[in-house]
């Protein structure tokens, strides 16, 4: 289908076409940029980091806070997509949470979805998904020997030092494996985005799934919409490959 015309009613084989279309259509440019700031904030600084620092906050810790900062975290892991959307989307509405705090110590409400729609589809896909990352740092954490951290408290080394020094090069591994993880699925998260904001206003959270839907099924060019879905599960294969080689290199 990726190598037919643009309409479903017209199959016609026009060869690579539709690559070329979109390459160089207008919105490319546009909409990669959107879908590498949503995967940079989302999913490498926004899942990773949190995710990291829940673990380390938790490790060692008394069995009764792990149990309620967990089930904290999971809550936003196990809710569905879909429900995760309405969600925010009630909290940065003009008359949601987010605007009722801003009231309560006196600042101006803000349109969220209309002035910064990026930044509050990063905090949600952030707090759908961090709960992955902080069960595989736990499990890395785990795997740590104490005898290490004991022998280092021993000679004098600081938190950030054993850290640094002992905990991270330890856990490198699971965190390139993470990365890779929640960047593949970070990078084909749809439902998300399409009940927060469309894609809009404009184009300014259209990503590379959004745009594919519609160009597929808006447009009804079935062709040039599967040939954008190759697109995007080639960069997968890239972003898994580039991955995938960094971790031989460091491990």
């Amino acid at each position: 289908m990726t190598l037919t015309g643009a309409a479903s009613e017209d199959v016609l084989f026009i060869g690579l076409d539709n690559f070329v279309s979109f390459f160089a259509d207008p919105s490319f440019m546009t909409v990669i940029l959107n879908t590498l700031i949503f995967l940079v904030l989302s999913a490498i600084i926004g899942q990773q980091a949190l995710g990291l620092l829940i673990a380390l906050l938790m490790n060692k810790r008394d069995k009764n806070f792990r149990r309620l900062i967990g089930t904290l975290v999971l809550i936003g892991w196990v809710t569905p997509e879909i429900v995760v959307a309405f969600t925010f989307f009630a909290f940065f509405s003009d008359q949601g949470t987010m605007n009722a705090m801003l009231a309560a110590v006196h600042l101006e409400p803000l349109k969220w979805l209309y002035q910064y729609p990026m930044t509050s589809v990063v905090i949600a896909n952030i707090w759908h998904g961090t709960a992955f990352s902080m069960l595989v740092f736990q499990a890395a954490l785990s795997g740590v020997p104490q005898e290490l951290e004991e022998a280092a408290m021993i000679d004098g080394a600081t938190v950030w030092q054993r850290l640094w020094r002992i905990i991270m090069p330890i856990i490198k591994g699971s965190i390139m494996t993470n990365m890779v993880l929640v960047s593949l699925q970070t990078l084909g998260v749809f439902t998300l985005i399409y009940a927060l904001t469309g894609g809009g206003p404009g184009v300014k959270t259209e990503t590379l799934p959004i745009f594919m839907y519609h160009q597929a099924f808006v447009n009804f060019q079935l062709g040039y919409g599967t040939a954008i879905s190759l697109i995007l599960l080639l960069i997968g294969m890239l972003i898994s490959i580039a991955y995938i080689r960094l971790l031989k290199v460091k491990i």
